[in-house]
């Protein structure tokens, strides 16, 4: 603490000289001041069940890319003098009725879930960014009459649309995709449009707007920046459940056919025949399982390192 001259009350110059320090230990004292992303990175690697989730993910892409690659089987060969084997070590998941190696079409159906996961969240987010930056960014008649159209086509019941479509055209991955698009990607927009309602009165972009730029480029260029973590949490949690919808309606006939392999389709069959070869159900079914719940653990994740306020 400084301390008066007792004898002039007053305080002397040397007081203010900076205290000798050891730079070894300041080194150890200073740190550098993290951005808004690495603070973001830090509370993602501190929550442990979102690490775990992402790992599982990790693993599960990884076999599903590589494991068909390596194992002498494919998904699609009958083999009649070896159905319904038990797991082995010739035929690591089992045989199904038609004598085809489970492993093998295990993982192809990974390859078709995540697929198709991926890429509906993907024109999700495309198309979300683009309706909900124009209607938060416009606001009035074209915010009115925009939100009033996304809430009609939300009425309608999601998975009715999706089998309709499949009904009327022919099943494939890329109908599917399509048909979960449909409607898919309505809650991006609102997501999208909330952000830029909030963030479009804001100095940077108001000064943009007053040096000329464009609607298009201070949305594309300011505003979606600025709201990429509630867009990244959307679309972290879009993934599983386009994995979800996939699979149901693979299980109902409605998606992939046969002799391609999809975790739904597997499933189908090994309900059939689960009293007598459970091994047919339980490997795409904890896959399966194991894989939405991973997605949803991370998504849980990022939305917490992103808001740390909706910690529970």
């Amino acid at each position: 603490m400084l301390q008066k001259d007792s004898k002039t009350n007053a305080l002397r110059p040397d007081m203010f000289q900076p205290l000798d320090r050891d730079s070894r230990t300041s080194e150890k004292i200073e740190r550098k001041r993290l951005t808004a992303w690495q603070d973001i990175r830090m509370r993602l690697y501190s929550n442990k069940l979102a690490m775990t989730g992402f790992w599982i993910t990790v693993a599960v892409i990884v076999f599903a890319l590589f494991a068909p690659l390596l194992y002498p089987y494919d998904h699609f060969t009958n083999d009649l003098s070896k159905t319904n084997l038990p797991p082995s070590l010739e035929h690591w998941f089992g045989t199904d009725d038609l004598g085809r190696d489970l492993f093998e079409r295990t993982w192809k159906g990974a390859q078709i879930s995540l697929f198709v996961g991926v890429m509906a969240a993907l024109i999700d987010l495309i198309i979300g960014i683009i309706y909900g930056g124009i209607m938060g960014y416009y606001g009035g008649k074209v915010d009115e009459i925009m939100n009033r159209f996304a809430e009609i086509l939300y009425a309608i019941p999601y998975l009715l649309v999706v089998i309709l479509l499949l009904v009327v055209m022919e099943p494939s991955l890329t109908t599917i995709i399509v048909a979960m698009s449909i409607t898919g990607w309505i809650n991006m927009a609102w997501i999208v449009r909330g952000q830029i309602m909030q963030l479009k009165n804001q100095e940077y972009a108001l000064a943009s707007k007053a040096l000329g730029a464009g609607a298009m480029r201070i949305i594309f260029r300011h505003l979606i920046p600025n709201a990429m973590g509630p867009i990244l949490v959307t679309m972290t949690l879009t993934v599983p459940s386009a994995i979800f919808t996939e699979a149901f309606l693979s299980f109902l006939g409605l998606g992939v056919q046969s002799p391609v392999a999809s975790w739904g389709t597997m499933i189908n069959d090994g309900v059939k025949s689960m009293t007598l070869y459970p091994w047919r159900l339980f490997f795409p079914a904890f896959f399966l399982s194991l894989t939405m719940f991973a997605f949803n653990v991370f998504g849980d994740g990022v939305r917490d390192a992103f808001d740390p306020k909706l910690k529970k």
